[in-house]
């Protein structure tokens, strides 16, 4: 499917100041905790600024994490225009087959409204207890906990909430959350494909797994920033861009205002609030910011565990950028941003792309988990190394299955088969191998360390998978999977 690109133009002519976009970027490169790998900022409807730090590149789909969750917002905004659901309808209403097991006042009082702004009554998260209760269902799961207090009275940050406004959007319709958005939302705002994980009962998640591009980010924050009108055409109801973004229900906060954070500004339905107008997040930093004080929508994918030293960044740097008129630039700085976006780059790991000596040994000797266990992949079994044209293999075997990837050369090398990965790193000493393994479809990295002298590796994750699953599903689900 051709994605229509967005309307363009230069900074200055939007009112933003280059100097504090090319600021910001000083700012990411340098903070250690932070590693990038997106950015767009539109301004006035128009798109000012992007940029991807290479290896990730446009058009390659980026796990998103609970960024997903105002996706599914949108998807029940539909639905409620629709007359397929109503926010005052209790949940149960829509599941009568568990109608007999759901015996408690509380979870029988429960509303869609309720789920949609994470005030389900329960106090903290539930997701492992529901599927202890039920593996193969959530929703039953989720309804069979007691909430603590009467639902709409507290907030807690609760994934079946989400899946349970998920599961009813896709059962009133009798589509996927993804097929449901694509005549209404995704093709008339002009974005691409979009893949989301699916859970046992075939469902696709609501609360997570939507993988998708920064683009496709930034268009959501634009439709809502534009109060649901796209190209003059209303797609989503002005009432529930508004609702959605609204404080429902309090999180928790410091006793001053001014030193409250982006997580304790208050929760609409699938959306926070923050300092600045409001977003939509995911973990490792999948971030969609609309700031309506300022026209603009500023989407990124990163991977980091401090999100709230992103968003300091981008208040310190970005916020002070956006003027209320034109700018002159007569220093260029258009231009120097352009040219800075062009470059983005994520130093690759270091290391020779050769063993220094030993190469025969290196070649035939299997490593196993040092102390027998792999910390951070418990079924990642054995590595094995090969030589050959263009540089040297490294073959991770899990389960029985063997991923094999390419080193070589002083960059990233980039693969696609069998999933989207970029591999950096070599030898540190004659006895050391460390590679640094990005899937390219996900935030995460895997770090392998190989030592001659043991016959051993280990692994660490940069950033730990959120979804189960081995190594071959760090990627966008495939319409074959």
């Amino acid at each position: 499917m051709s994605v229509r690109p967005l309307p363009s133009s230069t900074p200055a002519a939007q009112g933003v100041d280059a100097t504090g976009v090319l600021a910001f970027l000083d700012a990411l490169d340098a903070a250690p905790d932070i590693e990038p790998h997106s950015l767009m900022i539109l301004r006035h409807g128009r798109l000012v600024a992007s940029g991807w730090w290479a290896p990730y590149t446009p058009e390659r789909p980026h796990l998103l994490y609970s960024l997903s969750k105002s996706f599914t917002s949108s998807a029940a905004g539909f639905a409620v225009a629709e007359g397929l659901i109503r926010l005052d309808d209790p949940v149960i209403s829509y599941f009568p087959e568990f109608e007999a097991d759901i015996a408690d006042p509380r979870s029988r009082a429960m509303l869609v409204r309720h789920v949609a702004a994470m005030a389900s009554g329960h106090e903290d998260e539930t997701v492992d207890r529901a599927h202890a209760l039920d593996r193969d269902e959530m929703v039953r799961g989720f309804l069979l906990l007691p909430p603590d207090r009467d639902p709409g009275t507290v907030f807690a940050y609760n994934q079946p909430a989400t899946y349970t406004l998920g599961a009813i959007v896709q059962r009133v319709t009798g589509q996927s959350l993804t097929d449901y958005l694509r005549p209404r939302l995704l093709d008339p705002v002009g974005a691409g494909e979009v893949a989301w994980l699916r859970d046992r009962a075939g469902r696709e998640l609501g609360f997570s797994g939507l993988h998708a591009t920064t683009d496709v980010v930034a268009r959501l924050g634009q439709l809502y920033l534009n109060g649901g009108v796209w190209e003059g055409e209303r797609l989503l109801g002005e009432e529930w861009v508004a609702e959605a973004t609204r404080e429902h229900i309090p999180t928790a906060g410091a006793t001053a205002p001014q030193d409250r954070q982006d997580w304790d500004q208050g929760y609409g339905f699938q959306f926070w609030r923050s300092r600045h107008g409001y977003r939509g997040d995911g973990a490792y930093g999948q971030f969609c910011l609309v700031l309506p004080e300022q026209d603009a929508v500023i989407a990124a994918t990163a991977a980091t565990a401090d999100m709230q030293a992103w968003l300091n960044l981008a208040w310190k740097h970005l916020l002070p950028a956006f003027a209320d008129g034109p700018l002159p630039d007569g220093h260029g700085a258009d231009e120097a941003l352009r040219e800075r976006l062009a470059r983005l780059a994520l130093p690759p790991a270091p290391g020779k792309p050769a063993p220094p000596e030993r190469a025969e040994e290196w070649s035939a000797t299997e490593f196993t988990p040092a102390g027998g266990v792999c910390a951070a992949r418990r079924t990642l079994a054995c590595v094995a190394l090969a030589p050959g044209a263009d540089g040297w293999t490294v073959t991770l075997t899990e389960d029985g299955h063997r991923l094999e990837l390419a080193l070589g050369g002083a960059d990233w090398s980039v693969g696609e088969d069998p999933l989207p990965t970029a591999v950096s790193g070599g030898w540190t000493d004659a006895g050391t191998l460390t590679v640094d393994v990005a899937f390219l479809e996900t935030p995460h990295h895997l770090v392998v360390t190989c030592s001659l002298t043991d016959r051993t590796f280990t692994a660490h994750w940069a950033t730990e998978p959120l979804h189960g699953g081995p190594l071959r599903s760090l990627r966008a689900p495939r319409p074959s999977d």
